[in-house]
């Protein structure tokens, strides 16, 4: 069980390391404004940028962290279905706020990491007016959140598994033997010791002599 719990938190702690990781890659490398290329005439302005390496990196950062969700929920288990000794109200009542906010960080960071990485690809597009003109690129610090809350939603995932988990299995050593303190076998009774009986000495010579 222990094995277990080491070999869980440490898939878990390397998903969540890699998605931060290619998240903090992925701000470095994301499109900045001097990189847009900007073209203007008489009836359309064209903004255009070519695909940046933020566009894989965010979308492997997006995926790590989504193994790591699944890992978590399913290696841990449901709250009505699990079998065998329950934790703790604590650790219940704990493991059940982990679960809960680690899912809304969850979608939170998921879907910062997909627009950012979607809004790195390449793209091109056209204004019909030559006075002003839309180009999104990804704000600075969206991938660092994205990376935050990746961070922050496996590790409530590792607490949410080993709350549910922390109940040692030793049945064994627990439970009290059915016939402890009593003997198998046939009944020992005591044999009967009587009282002795004290004769008078006169009484004893008078027998003898009989």
């Amino acid at each position: 069980m222990e094995k277990r719990k080491v070999v869980m938190c440490g898939v878990l702690s390397l998903l969540g390391l890699l998605s931060a990781v290619t998240a903090f890659a992925a701000e470095a490398t994301r499109i900045k404004k001097s990189q847009v290329t900007v073209t203007t005439s008489d009836s359309y302005t064209q903004c255009s940028y070519n695909r940046s390496p933020a566009y894989n990196l965010g979308f492997a950062s997006a995926i790590f962290l989504m193994m790591a969700q699944i890992i978590s929920s399913v290696g841990s288990g449901c709250f009505c279905c699990r079998k065998g000794p329950s934790p703790t109200r604590t650790k219940w009542i704990l493991a059940l706020v982990s679960f809960i906010v680690s899912w809304f960080t969850f979608v939170i960071a998921f879907l910062v990491l997909l627009t950012g990485a979607s809004l790195n690809g390449e793209h091109i597009q056209e204004t019909k007016t030559a006075d002003h003109y839309f180009c999104y690129i990804v704000r600075a610090g969206v991938f660092s959140i994205g990376a935050i809350l990746s961070l922050f939603t496996v590790g409530l995932g590792i607490v949410y598994y080993l709350c549910l988990n922390s109940v040692k299995q030793n049945v064994a050593a627990t439970t009290t033997p059915v016939n402890q303190g009593i003997a198998m076998g046939q009944p020992q009774i005591p044999e009967r010791v009587e009282d002795p009986v004290f004769v008078h000495e006169d009484t004893y010579m008078r027998r003898q002599f009989t």
